[in-house]
């Protein structure tokens, strides 16, 4: 199996719903929701892009660094790389059902864990797609974080309780996902966030904080981590690149709790770019939904690897030997 081939298959099984594009950015795909693209002009999910590309790197070649360490520890476990699996579902909604739901999870849970790190399951309109993969990360021995959208109290307790029988490592909600119209769903206040946190045995993690002051709010209700996301582009026109407000919101943090990011990340070197802007971590999400189709399990870990291979070249040639060396030296 190789890139080539992943992304022809792909480009089959996704037909309609996503052209696997020589290069994603949004353009070709703009206002397609259902389906892969960006809300209405589709500017939220370009400005991910084009944020990321605004960044250059100061290259430094005089130095001892020739065998960089990608490896973190996030909630208690030891990952060879800061790339993890994005919160996504499958089906016809989005992707054309080529996959039913726990195919697609396992593709993602099972690449992550084949590439040495973690993936994570998703949420939708119909419960049973989240804990279909809730059922794969139980199956996994917990090794997966189910990512659930900002329902209702009684239906996020329940949604909590899942994740904790199936012994996942975390748990996170996707609250950028609050204007959703298909959901019965909504903002969380402080308080809410609170008792949903208290209510849980698990780390929870907070995705979709595109603010320093919601960052701190994040901290003060107890969230083991956030991630810095406007959940690709897809909810709301508009909004600026993650990796606009990725330094700001780090800063805000300071260390208290790991900041991880998603939103148009496509290379090592973006990857790079994100942890120098004061990341922990990246989430991937698009050229996963690819490699899975195309190849399924081995498909996600042939994208992990390829990508966290450029993560490597990149910290050679910036002089980093390991993650906590990248630093807003790193970017000119």
């Amino acid at each position: 199996m190789n890139l080539k081939t992943v992304r022809q298959t792909a480009r089959e099984k996704l037909k309609g719903f996503c052209r696997v594009c020589p290069e994603c950015n949004g353009k070709a795909c703009a206002g397609e929701v259902p389906g892969m693209g960006g809300m209405g002009t589709g500017a939220s999910f370009k400005s991910n892009v084009e944020a990321l590309a605004g960044f250059r790197l100061n290259m430094r070649t005089l130095h001892g660094v020739k065998k960089p360490n990608t490896q973190i520890k996030l909630f208690g476990q030891d990952l060879k790389t800061p790339i993890l699996g994005a919160p996504i579902t499958g089906g016809k909604f989005n992707m054309g059902g080529a996959l039913n739901e726990e195919e697609w999870a396992e593709a993602m849970i099972q690449g992550c864990l084949t590439s040495g790190t973690l993936g994570s399951t998703g949420d939708a309109t119909d419960p049973a797609m989240y804990k279909a993969g809730v059922e794969v990360v139980s199956k996994a021995e917990g090794q997966g974080i189910p990512f659930m959208k900002p329902r209702e109290l009684e239906e996020v307790l329940s949604f909590l309780r899942h994740a904790e029988e199936a012994r996942a490592l975390a748990v996170g909600m996707d609250v950028d996902a609050a204007g959703l119209v298909t959901i019965p769903v909504g903002p969380k206040t402080k308080e809410e966030l609170k008792a949903i946190i208290d209510n849980t045995s698990l780390p929870f993690i907070i995705k979709g904080i595109m603010t320093v002051d919601e960052a701190e709010l994040a901290v003060e209700v107890g969230a083991a981590a956030i991630v810095v996301s406007n959940h690709g582009g897809r909810v709301l026109d508009h909004t600026p690149g993650t990796a606009e407000v990725l330094s700001d919101i780090a800063g805000v943090v300071d260390g208290r709790i790991p900041v991880i990011v998603d939103g148009g990340v496509r290379t090592g070197v973006d990857v790079l770019k994100m942890i120098a802007l004061g990341a922990d971590a990246v989430m991937v999400g698009r050229p996963l939904i690819v490699a899975g189709y195309g190849g399924g399990a081995e498909g996600v870990a042939l994208v992990i690897r390829r990508m966290t291979n450029e993560l490597k070249q990149a910290m050679i040639l910036t002089g980093c030997q390991s993650l906590e060396d990248i630093n807003m030296e790193v970017l000119f």
